[in-house]
């Protein structure tokens, strides 16, 4: 995705970045172009194509230090002396936070088909995140919190749920008369729900 150059400055490329992931969080991803990054930054309309072959490698950039960074917050939580359910309603809440700061950023990370299909790097990031969240989720698993299932699948239900309802908050579709108060109320009540599960799974066991 970077152009790899041993005459590049050093720090130039996390500069347009930097400015790219400031530029959408202000205007949308219609806002970065690689001109106005590279003014952003104080550097020559043609010094950006140095570091990325076009726009899409650059938002491709923003994707994978946005993925990079949801990992080193899941793993950071996963670490924490939390219970493992508090620990997963910290992470969710960090997602949840991060759609809400950060909207462009957030729906290019997760609603960008173009993105998406970048593989490579952006897909390895992606993952790791991915993998870092669902660490925390085997955490409540193995503790009984949460039901007995695949972990993948598990994992991709609560993410594909606090994305809908980060989805539903962005649009001004979330509605009190539709049962919905807030995205953090909705995936508490969703723990809550695979919690009670767990219960009653143990319960129906013959002892």
């Amino acid at each position: 995705m970077r152009k790899s150059s041993n005459s590049d400055p050093v720090g130039t490329d996390k500069k347009l970045i930097a400015a790219a992931a400031a530029l959408l969080d202000a205007g949308g991803e219609s806002a970065v172009t690689l001109r106005a990054v590279g003014n952003a930054v104080g550097v020559s309309h043609n010094a950006p194509y140095k570091h990325f072959k076009d726009r899409s490698a650059l938002l491709a950039a923003v994707a994978i230090e946005d993925f990079t960074m949801l990992t080193s917050v899941f793993v950071g939580v996963g670490q924490s002396s939390s219970a493992p359910l508090d620990k997963l309603r910290q992470a969710l809440a960090e997602v949840a936070d991060y759609g809400h700061k950060h909207p462009s950023r957030y729906r290019l990370l997760f609603s960008d088909p173009g993105i998406a299909a970048k593989g490579g790097a952006l897909e390895e990031a992606a993952m790791q995140s991915f993998a870092a969240l669902a660490s925390i989720i085997a955490e409540c698993q193995s503790s009984h919190n949460l039901l007995e299932m695949p972990n993948a699948a598990l994992t991709s239900l609560l993410y594909a749920t606090v994305h809908g309802l980060i989805d539903l908050k962005a649009s001004g579709r979330m509605r009190s008369e539709k049962g919905f108060t807030s995205v953090d109320a909705s995936v508490e009540l969703l723990i809550s729900l695979l919690s009670q599960g767990v219960l009653k799974s143990t319960a129906s066991k013959p002892s």
